[in-house]
């Protein structure tokens, strides 16, 4: 008999997987998890701000009121009373919504794979941001389009660059967008801009992919229309708990046209059958009680703004001149920009030789731009921790650029 070899099958694989690349965040989590090490690279929650006894009860209670309905297979839309709280928590920011037009998918991030299954053919195109969510590039990648890259400034997308590029007859076969401090740039979309991008993908028929993970732990400034709620019937919304209750229930969902939720749902019955029960019915019953969820969230907003404040007055203290950072209103993440000789994938190697991890900005581009980049996690580390990696941090990117002057000078 023939020995085997797994080289047998290498020119078997499907073409689309040669679009598919490992997760550089993904990557840094094994080493930004030693102790020693200051991670400003992974955005995990803060599940430990969480009540853990009432955590404990809302999962006794499923298990003895629910536990043959939790412990069995689901429909593939999801629980219908989830649903209902998936309703509940977008008219927190004013989405009006059937819970019939929802499916509650495995994390928002099984949502960005199915849209890209149902929506996407090789070589179409898709608009992201520049830098966008890297999750969002890597589920899209899978199906082969070509990626046209829209930049951001403060205010969000500049909206101005799609319309142009629409104009030279590009034509997107959606528009994806985090509109409410970003991923990875903290940056807000302008009311302005939310209403021009609507407005001009609404007049051309281009979809428009909002994905809003963030957007109840805002720290300062009025609350923003959601995009969805600015045009119901052209944007496709995309919901998480995992950053206002927990990542470990795996539970998010998109909200659609019933057209569109149709497709979805057959797409993700191929995909898993239906999702956990036992989590979609512990989130459920988590959200069905309106003070306990209300005050957890008041917890986690306010740790993440002590830990934001921290972040930005460490950034001002520490980092060189020629550096500058976003300041974001909510959210996890502050993008900060070198100056253009600076290669922060190659510097990393260094940065965890003295305790602290970032993620390269590469990472978040498409066309591997962003050597010059970096985005720093403000989410997970104590405010003091922070303090620290940030020292940490400025004495490499002072010690890269003593070596370039130096180097530019002989």
């Amino acid at each position: 008999m023939a020995e085997f070899s797994i080289d047998r099958f290498v020119d078997r694989y499907a073409e689309r997987t040669s679009g598919m690349s490992a997760s550089e965040v993904r990557a840094l989590f094994a080493v930004a998890a030693r102790p020693e090490v200051v991670s400003l690279a992974g955005g995990m929650p803060y599940v430990e701000a969480l009540p853990a006894q009432d955590v404990l009860e809302v999962a006794t209670q499923v298990l003895r009121d629910l536990g043959p309905t939790a412990l069995q297979y689901g429909g593939g839309q999801g629980q219908l009373a989830l649903r209902d709280r998936a309703v509940m928590l977008m008219a927190e920011e004013g989405v009006d919504a059937d819970p019939d037009d929802v499916v509650i998918t495995t994390g928002a991030q099984q949502a960005l794979d199915l849209l890209g299954k149902i929506f996407i053919d090789p070589g179409d195109i898709v608009a992201v941001e520049a830098p966008a969510y890297v999750g969002a590039l890597t589920a899209f990648a899978a199906y082969q389009p070509r990626f046209l890259t829209i930049e951001l400034d403060d205010e969000g997308m500049i909206v101005e660059q799609l319309e142009r590029a629409i104009v030279r007859g590009e034509r997107p076969t959606f528009v994806y967008t985090v509109p409410n401090f970003g991923n990875p740039a903290g940056v807000t979309m302008s009311r302005r801009r939310r209403e021009r991008l609507v407005a001009l993908c609404r007049e051309t028929g281009i979809p428009i992919v909002e994905d809003n993970p963030y957007g109840l732990l805002r720290f300062e400034g009025e609350p923003l229309p959601c995009l969805r709620s600015l045009d119901p019937r052209n944007v496709i919304y995309l919901g998480t708990v995992s950053k206002t209750f927990s990542p470990g229930v795996r539970v998010g969902w998109a909200l659609a046209d019933h057209s569109v939720i149709q497709r979805l749902v057959l797409a993700k019955e191929a995909a898993d059958l239906c999702g956990s029960n036992l989590t979609m019915l512990l989130t459920e019953r988590w959200f069905s009680d309106d003070a306990r969820w209300r005050s957890a969230l008041s917890g986690l907003v306010e740790t993440y703004r002590a830990r934001r404040d921290a972040m930005l007055q460490a950034l001002e203290e520490h980092l060189p001149d020629t550096a500058t950072w976003t300041h974001p209103f909510g959210g996890f993440y502050v993008w900060v920009t070198l100056p253009p000789w600076t290669d922060t994938t190659a510097m990393l190697a260094a940065a965890v030789e003295r305790r602290v991890a970032y993620v390269p900005g590469t990472a978040f581009y498409p066309d591997g731009r962003g050597a010059d980049r970096m985005r720093l996690a403000y989410c997970y580390p104590t405010e003091d921790r922070i303090r620290e990696g940030v020292a940490r941090l400025a004495t490499l990117l002072e010690d890269d650029e003593r070596l370039y002057r130096s180097f530019h000078r002989s």
